[in-house]
């Protein structure tokens, strides 16, 4: 098992605190192993337990095959597959990437299911193509796709398996600007031009994933997907999400200007590994049905806790972003730390707060990965850590790097302008007066981003009420 997948399922569970007696001691999360830290009596404990993140605590299906089957028998808003294709149809089905921490058989299964219907059509399998939707991500190789789609796939598909490549121009069609808004709608021409484009969305985290972020962004370029990725413009929330808002502007224009509908399958975890919901049909009417369980499963996160003046966590060595590779200190510190995990910020702590993390963060770069990774760390925050300028100054040189993006399209770089985006979580620090990063190999590395550094936690909850106070509310994510 890589890295990426061990790591997250230790993980799986982040965004749903759940009340503990409170306990002298806690153990935390520490890169690939877990500390116990000792806290004060005061302190408050928050169980990362519950897996509400994905839908955990949800029943998994009984049968994966079948209940994926009755979805595309029973499908929302749109008829079932074989009623909307001809025998000389020609189709795309695109499905999520390795970033998303989806473990289980579900692309493949769902990938055989909508060949079955083709079939029951009359339509060939070599009348399809399968799409690694990756958006900005790096391409992922055969052997890797493997690990999601199945070997047997693989093989069959053969060249008409492959990563879209968000930089090929003529691969690309830009259908204008939504009209409100103007927000530019740009897509993969082998989605827009079949018969057919049908997505396998392999899961959902709260509300950030699935929807029409699956193709409004999973198969389209910087310049539609920019709209949503800047410091603002990024959302979990499950209801209310400013980032699906926009997502769902440019989903109504691309249908629209294409006069055809996207089919989706869309699913609510059970576990990292298994599904415990199985929608098929129109974007609009599957997303609603995955929002309505979200939902019920996540209450919002601000109205759980008394704000606490101090904050602790433990990072994993674990990033969506580094599967199949190694992470780095702008994805550990910055895209984890205060991006993915950084939740707890916000829901947990006072306007002000410190915040602890514990991690080892050591300096190290994948340079076949994440190379424009090491040229934003060394050039772009010691001029500033402040998101808002780094876009301001830095994106537009990123997004069109010419040496990072050849990388990017035919080797297995993330787009360099990711880098830039992984600083946005910096934002946190309008709510958090300071960050304190307990255990760090080298203090420098934290300090390189204007954290704090502190040898254990003890040591940093002891600076931190140098701050707020000796008598100061503690709450530790366990």
């Amino acid at each position: 098992m890589d890295q990426g997948r061990y790591s997250f399922q230790r993980l799986a569970s982040s965004f749903c605190p759940c009340y503990t007696a409170r306990m002298a001691t806690a153990t935390l999360p520490f890169a690939e192993k877990t500390i116990d830290v000792e806290l004060p009596e005061r302190a408050r404990l928050v169980s990362r337990a519950g897996g509400a993140g994905a839908g955990g605590g949800l029943q998994p299906v009984a049968d994966l095959d079948a209940a994926v089957r009755a979805a595309l028998d029973q499908p929302l808003g749109l008829r079932p597959i074989r009623e909307l294709v001809r025998p000389d149809s020609r189709l795309v089905i695109a499905f999520d990437d390795p970033t998303v921490t989806s473990f289980g058989p579900i692309r493949g299964a769902a990938i055989e299911a909508v060949l079955a219907q083709l079939r029951d059509a009359g339509v060939p399998e070599t009348n399809v193509s399968l799409i690694c939707a990756n958006a900005l991500h790096r391409k992922f190789t055969h052997g890797e796709l493997a690990t999601i789609i199945g070997q047997d796939l693989v093989a069959r598909f053969g060249e008409r398996l492959f990563c879209h490549d968000a930089e090929d121009a003529a691969n690309i069609v830009n259908y204008g600007t939504t009209g409100a808004h103007g927000f530019d709608v740009e897509i993969s021409r082998h989605a827009a031009e079949s018969d057919l484009c049908v997505y396998v969305n392999a899961g959902l985290h709260l509300g950030f994933s699935g929807g029409w972020k699956s193709i409004a962004v999973g198969l389209s370029t910087w310049k539609s997907i920019r709209h949503t990725h800047h410091p603002d413009g990024m959302s979990m929330s499950v209801l209310k999400n400013r980032m699906h808002d926009v997502l769902n502007q440019m989903g109504a224009h691309l249908e629209q200007r294409m006069g055809k509908r996207f089919y989706k399958i869309e699913c609510v975890q059970a576990s990292p590994t298994k599904m415990a919901h199985i929608w098929a049909g129109g974007v609009a009417e599957t997303r609603a049905a995955a929002l309505e369980v979200m939902a019920s499963r996540n209450p919002p996160r601000r109205s759980q806790a008394e704000p606490a003046d101090v904050v602790v966590y433990g990072l994993p060595a674990w990033s969506p972003y580094a599967v199949f590779g190694t992470l780095n200190p702008i994805l550990t510190l910055i895209s984890s730390g205060l991006g993915y995990l950084g939740g707890y910020v916000e829901a947990l702590g006072k306007p002000g707060c410190t915040v602890v993390l514990a991690s080892p963060c050591p300096e190290q770069w994948d340079m076949e990965h994440h190379p424009s990774y090491k040229d934003c760390w060394e050039r772009v925050l010691p001029e500033t850590r402040d998101p808002y300028e780094i876009m301001r100054r830095f994106g537009d040189e990123f997004a069109t790097h010419p040496a990072y993006i050849d990388r990017y399209r035919n080797g297995v770089a993330f787009h360099p302008v990711h880098a830039v985006l992984a600083t946005h979580p910096l934002r946190r620090l309008k709510h958090a007066s300071r960050v304190i990063v307990a255990g760090a190999e080298d203090p420098a590395v934290p300090r390189h981003v204007g954290f704090e550094y502190a040898p254990t936690v003890e040591d940093a909850i002891r600076e931190a009420e140098r701050l707020h106070g000796t008598d100061c509310s503690v709450v530790c994510v366990n």
